[in-house]
């Protein structure tokens, strides 16, 4: 899908870099080794954003157990696959086959069983899956699953030829794939042939960063190399970003209106408080899950 872009979107007085951030090597599942780019000490600060893993292995045993049956509540999960094939089942009874390009959203709201399984013995697996909060009055909204192909995903080529895919929100007039109310998630996957800059419209308030896949990019001046997270400051004045490529560059831009909430989080499970946390844990013990 290749809606119309609007020409340009004029930033001037784009974000300046507040930090750089180095992704943490870890596991998850039944051994799945990926890249945890936005941790949970950084949950507060990047509100509404909870997680952000990268996956990427040419070596079937770091990717071929996948994730058994887990279970989710209180939160989103948005899956963006860029090579693979991983099949995704949860409790509600949705199941879908995720595969090149493919954009994979779920609400896990009240809470569900979930399991996502490698379907490839050889080859490349890579990808994101982020976590985006829910506000406390649709944490325990029934569970809501779409699976979104590639070629059904908004695209557009700015002039300078960046491509752009808008999964959530809006860029130079084309509107994603998914829109949220309460935390109005910007979700923009940008290819940047060498010598190409993308300016994006963001209000000042909302926390932004962007994850450098491919090649390196400058923001302000400041290079941010790639398998980096740059955390975009937050400041008054500011009307959006601008991103520089010297190289071919991939990258991913995230932003997102704060709920300013409290943030309780036991493993796969995020409310507002510990109460709540225990009773996702007493329900899930109980098979209330899903």
């Amino acid at each position: 899908m290749t809606p119309n872009a609007t020409p340009s979107t004029v930033v001037s007085q784009p974000r300046r870099i507040e930090r750089l951030i180095v992704g943490r090597p870890t596991s998850d599942g039944a051994g799945v080794k990926l890249t945890r780019v936005l941790t949970q000490d950084l949950q507060r600060r990047l509100d509404p954003f909870l997680m952000l893993d990268a996956f990427g292995s040419e070596n079937p045993d770091d990717y071929i157990a996948g994730f058994p049956n887990h279970p989710h509540r209180g939160f989103e999960t948005v899956t963006y696959m860029i090579a693979g094939r991983m099949l995704h089942r949860d409790s509600a009874g949705h199941e879908g086959l995720l595969q090149n390009g493919d954009v994979q959203w779920m609400t896990a709201g009240s809470g569900l069983i979930h399991s996502e399984i490698p379907q490839q013995e050889a080859g490349v697996m890579e990808g994101f899956q982020l976590w985006l909060n829910l506000p406390a009055r649709d944490k325990m909204n029934p569970p809501w699953y779409r699976d979104i192909a590639h070629a059904e995903l908004p695209q557009f080529t700015t002039p300078e030829g960046v491509a752009v895919t808008v999964i959530a929100g809006e860029s130079h007039g084309v509107t994603g794939a998914v829109t949220r109310e309460a935390t109005a998630p910007t979700y923009l996957d940008l290819h940047l042939p060498a010598g190409t800059r993308f300016e994006q419209a963001l209000p000042a308030s909302h926390n932004a960063f962007v994850y450098v896949y491919r090649g390196a990019v400058s923001l302000g001046g400041q290079a941010v190399p790639v398998q980096r997270m740059a955390i975009l400051a937050n400041e008054p004045g500011a009307d959006g970003v601008r991103i520089e490529a010297s190289e071919d560059a991939r990258v991913l831009l995230i932003a997102g209106q704060p709920l300013g909430e409290p943030i309780a989080q036991y493993g796969p499970f995020v409310m507002n408080t510990e109460a709540e946390i225990y009773q996702a844990i007493q329900d899930f013990r109980a098979g209330k899950l899903g």
